[in-house]
């Protein structure tokens, strides 16, 4: 098993092409964490929560829509959850290259 630090960071960053293109976030980190998850240390239990991450991040959204009828509160909710999504993948990703502990607050454990 290797170390490389540089794909982790990759990966955290991947997270941003929802933001750019409308799909990705999930898509290519699930992608790289199941190819290189026994071949990278460390790839395995970040790639875990990266995929709990953005699976939380769309079930926040889905609940937020409905709020939107109710006084406005899913839009607030929707631009706090796009400020979350677009920090705290590079918050992880500076912390990965400097082999600090990640933590992706409000994660729903969907993978252990």
């Amino acid at each position: 098993m290797r170390e490389d630090k540089q794909l982790l960071v990759v990966t955290h960053l991947s997270q941003l092409l929802t933001c750019l293109t409308g799909f990705g976030g999930l898509l290519v980190p699930l992608i790289l964490w199941g190819t290189q998850k026994d071949k990278v240390f460390a790839m395995d239990k970040q790639g875990k929560e990266i995929i709990n991450f953005q699976l939380s991040i769309i079930i926040y959204s889905l609940i937020c829509i409905p709020l939107i009828l109710l006084l406005g509160l899913g839009v607030l909710g929707l631009i706090i959850i796009g400020l979350i999504s677009i920090a705290f993948p590079i918050i992880n990703a500076i912390r990965a290259n400097n082999n600090e502990v990640i933590n992706y607050p409000l994660t729903i454990k969907f993978l252990n």
